[in-house]
């Protein structure tokens, strides 16, 4: 618990309130009480926090936060520890940790489960942890533990130059895969062969279907990961190999869609999907572990980094927004407050 003779710790701090439901300008900077850590958690001193599509549709009212968690958006941060509930290590205050929150990121100062507050990478600055966990959680669960992607597979990832994108095309490569990518222009395309991408589609110009098929002498991709959806998907299926799996993590054209299952019979692919935040404390300490035993290494090597576009400061969380919407960035958009 917050002890109210440490004087570190303010009792109200800044945050970005969601007015209400709606366009980039409901998001507002306000005051509130300082969350107290309850048994299990550990209070950080937000240094930066990342921004992500989750974010924009909570913004808009389609994506709430879980029953009793707060309403400050944001679901990934970096800092430093700076109290712990029971159960916790007194010993982990004063660690710089990068962490998966449910929500609350866009604060000076935030809860976070103690399993979920990683070490910072060596060799990372906080700005650049903050930048990790939605994306590396995210990637991590679904491409290795849901598309089991393994070594000489072919990797093809919609949207390379999002958040997602710039680290699923370094994960995947480190692992051994072949990565195809899917990308709106040149320059996008340039940055996505800048951290390996073998295949580069300019979505506008090529099928990715055919690129697909010729690149694998027409068996198609082992593992597909999609944020579009809508158009996609049958498109997907037709590019996706026997036995390959497609995984729908976002739907940038719409969640709903008519298609036709029987080439997917035909072929025994998978069309899965999943969201991260409804899961549970421990599905995601999981996860975290096998982030901090196989990835953490291949951060500290230099083999996946985070690749940032670029930072506002908290109060402009609005104007973040916006330019996630405009989908004109490369990597992520970070939120830094007063503590960075």
């Amino acid at each position: 618990m917050i002890s109210p003779a440490d004087a570190a710790i303010p009792s109200e701090m800044t945050y970005i309130r969601i007015a209400e439901p709606g366009a980039a300008e409901v998001l507002t900077p306000d005051r509130m009480a300082v969350p107290s850590p309850g048994a299990g958690e550990v209070l950080v001193r937000v240094a930066a926090a990342g921004v992500n599509r989750p974010d924009v549709l909570q913004r808009q009212g389609s994506y709430p936060p879980p029953p009793g968690a707060t309403d400050v958006p944001g679901l990934e941060i970096g800092g430093t520890i700076v109290a712990v509930g029971d159960g916790v290590d007194p010993a982990r205050a004063g660690e710089t940790v990068c962490a998966l929150v449910q929500c609350g990121g866009y604060a000076e100062y935030c809860l976070a489960a103690d399993p979920l507050a990683l070490p910072v990478p060596r060799g990372l600055s906080v700005l650049e942890g903050a930048a990790l966990p939605e994306t590396l959680f995210t990637v991590w669960t679904n491409v290795v533990d849901r598309g089991g992607l393994q070594p000489g597979d072919t990797f093809l990832v919609h949207g390379g130059s999002s958040g997602i994108g710039t680290i699923a095309i370094q994960l995947a490569k480190a692992l051994g895969a072949q990565v195809v990518t899917t990308v709106g222009n040149a320059e996008k395309a340039e940055a996505c062969r800048a951290l390996g991408a073998d295949r580069v589609v300019l979505y506008h110009d090529e099928d990715f279907v055919n690129v697909v098929k010729n690149l694998t002498d027409g068996r198609g991709a082992d593992v597909i990961l999609d944020m579009v959806g809508g158009g996609y998907v049958q498109r997907d299926i037709a590019a996706v190999a026997p036995e390959g799996r497609i995984i729908q993590i976002a739907f940038l054209e719409g969640p709903k869609v008519t298609v036709n299952l029987a080439p997917l019979m035909i072929k025994r692919a998978w069309l899965t999907g999943s969201t991260l935040r409804p899961r549970s404390v421990a599905d995601k300490a999981a996860i975290a572990a096998a982030l901090s035993e196989t990835v953490w290494p291949m951060i500290e090597d230099g083999r996946v980094r985070p690749l940032i576009h670029t930072t506002l400061p908290l109060e402009q969380a609005a104007e973040a927004h916006r330019r996630m919407e405009e989908s004109a960035h490369i990597g992520k958009i970070m939120l830094i407050t007063a503590a960075a």
